[in-house]
């Protein structure tokens, strides 16, 4: 068998898929990719195609989309299909970037132990029914606390331009997957990668914010099963 490679989004780590394992077991060995290190897309997608074998499946949630979409342009053969969840194609505004820019820049110049995520962070990558969920909120901050201050800068510095003009390039099966109530990706960022990539499907997830792999570990894994067992290669 080929494999399944995950890859996480910011702040987070294989601990984002751990509701999931079970089930998606049987298209391993399953690859978490570590996107910890590196300071840019195409760093992360050349380092996490070394983890690959040969040919895989391949599944991005939210940042991990822009990676996983880089990993095609860079190996476009190695890829046989792609699960893209809660992600873009979108840059991030002037007043985004401004503000992850101040946001590592008051982190580099902080003294003393991270603290992880802020709570306020936290609640909004989760649905507005799921965030004071306390279990919810904890995993979110555990990962945060793994990955470490200075991932958190290289990551919030990172620049993700749009690639919405490239995605008519991506020739493998394709499955779109929105959550319903996603505060940090709009249903239309999802329309949109649907529209663009040849062949792509779209499934959209119910009573889920951003964190789909945590908030509905269950329905996500079985749209992405019934998906992969309709989808050969």
């Amino acid at each position: 068998m080929a494999g399944l490679v995950l890859l996480p989004g910011v702040m987070c780590d294989a601990g984002l898929w751990v509701e999931m394992s079970e089930q998606l077991a049987e298209w391993g060995p399953v690859i978490y990719g570590d996107l910890s290190q590196a300071g840019t897309l195409e760093e992360m997608a050349a380092q996490v195609l070394t983890q690959c074998p040969p040919q895989f499946t391949l599944a991005g949630f939210s940042m991990g989309g822009f990676v996983a979409r880089e990993m095609i342009r860079q190996a476009p053969e190695r890829v046989q299909r792609l699960i893209l969840i809660a992600t873009s194609s979108q840059q991030d505004s002037a007043q985004t970037q401004s503000f992850k820019t101040a946001t590592a820049k008051a982190l580099q110049a902080s003294k003393g132990e991270f603290h992880g995520l802020g709570q306020k962070a936290i609640a909004l990558s989760l649905s507005q029914k799921h965030a004071d969920n306390p279990q919810l909120q904890a995993q979110i901050h555990q990962m945060s606390l793994r990955m470490g201050k200075e991932a958190w800068c290289r990551q919030l510095l990172m620049t993700r331009s749009s690639d919405t003009d490239q995605l008519s390039q991506i020739a493998c099966p394709t499955l779109v997957v929105a959550a319903e109530d996603d505060r940090m990706r709009t249903l239309q960022e999802s329309r949109t990668l649907y529209e663009h990539i040849p062949h792509a499907q779209l499934e959209i997830i119910a009573d889920s914010g951003h964190m789909v792999p945590l908030e509905q570990p269950q329905a996500l894994a079985e749209v992405m099963l019934r998906w992969l067992r309709a989808t050969p290669v």
